[in-house]
């Protein structure tokens, strides 16, 4: 029986996609093997067509053969190819206990610290402050002498200072931002000033050389004590609840008169006494006061048109009385069982 070559080149080419789409559209592993089994093996589809040669007219053969090896070449180099593909990928384990217990990954949380600097940040932005930033490299003038502090003024003795060189400090507080807010803004001025402070103090439970502060000044026409008593208290009742009492006792800072400290009764025994209040049922917390005249002077403001009012907190003080902390240096030394807890 004598086959039709045109009917055996029409098998060659379905043949051809045939493979073609083996070679594209199948998934798993050990495929070229698969595929050259399939048709280059010894019943491989391929191979079968070898023997149609003799059922083709002689004239025929010498085409159907150059057709047949040239497909063959064809097929053996892209299943070379695929076979290297595989070879340079990583090998697979099938087999997943499905016993095991799975993988925790942990997400971070913020630093307490920044936690209660943003939060006491947020209260005050409420209340119509601004929020202001300056050097941590101050100037003698800026960190003392524009606050009513001469290099004579014994109020420097309170502060042990890092001094870089004779006109230049480690801020020991963030209320040199209220003079340069001052010199380049004109009443009426409400902001806030936190960031980082530097002091040489001994390094104990209440005390760290490094703390963060925040300061606050008011600055128009008309203003009290009783707009500070205000803002204080408004303050205190966000960020520990309305049942949170506030007093003012008589102090002395060189930049507000009359000057005050103020205390808020203990979180944690509500005005009765405990460890934490040391029994005297009240927490301090700051000084406060009245801008001083002459300070105004320093920034070319009239002390006879304009009065201000000035605050300060320590964030480090509020956080320990907000979480109830014992000691400072809890938020300095990166232990994540304490800060896992915030």
């Amino acid at each position: 029986m004598t086959l039709d070559i045109k009917e055996i080149s029409s098998q060659l080419e379905k043949l051809k996609q045939d493979f073609q789409d083996d070679i594209s559209g199948n998934k798993g592993s050990n495929l070229a093997e698969k595929i050259r089994i399939k048709y280059l093996g010894r019943k491989g589809q391929l191979t079968s067509l070898f023997a149609l040669l003799g059922k083709v007219p002689a004239a025929d053969r010498p085409v159907l053969g150059k057709q047949l090896n040239v497909l063959k070449q064809l097929f053996q180099q892209e299943i070379d190819k695929l076979a290297e593909l595989e070879s340079e990928q990583p090998q697979c384990i099938d087999f997943f206990d499905r016993s095991l217990p799975g993988v925790t990954k942990e997400t971070g949380t913020f630093h307490p610290l920044y936690q209660v600097l943003e939060e006491i940040k947020g209260i005050f932005v409420s209340l119509g402050f601004t929020i202001e930033s300056g050097p941590e490299l101050e100037t003698d003038y800026y960190n003392f002498e524009a606050l009513n502090i001469p290099k004579d003024h014994p109020s420097r003795d309170l502060q042990d200072t890092f001094y870089i060189d004779d006109d230049l400090v480690l801020r020991t507080h963030t209320s040199p931002v209220q003079i340069r807010t001052m010199e380049k803004l004109k009443p009426p001025i409400r902001m806030i000033a936190p960031g980082k402070c530097y002091r040489k103090d001994a390094i104990d439970a209440t005390h760290f050389p490094l703390f963060h502060q925040v300061e606050g000044l008011c600055v128009d026409r008309g203003i009290t004590f009783a707009d500070l008593k205000g803002v204080v208290e408004a303050f205190a009742h966000r960020l520990f609840g309305k049942n949170i009492k506030i007093r003012f006792r008589p102090s002395f800072f060189p930049f507000t008169e009359p000057s005050a400290e103020y205390d808020f009764s203990c979180v944690k025994c509500a005005g009765k006494g405990c460890n934490i209040c040391k029994g005297s049922g009240w927490l301090e917390i700051s000084g406060a006061g009245m801008v001083d005249p002459a300070v105004f002077r320093y920034v070319n403001y009239d002390p006879e048109e304009f009065t201000g009012y000035a605050f300060g907190m320590g964030v480090e003080r509020i956080a320990m009385l907000k979480y109830q902390v014992a000691d400072i240096r809890d938020f300095y030394e990166n232990d994540l069982r304490f800060l896992k807890q915030f």
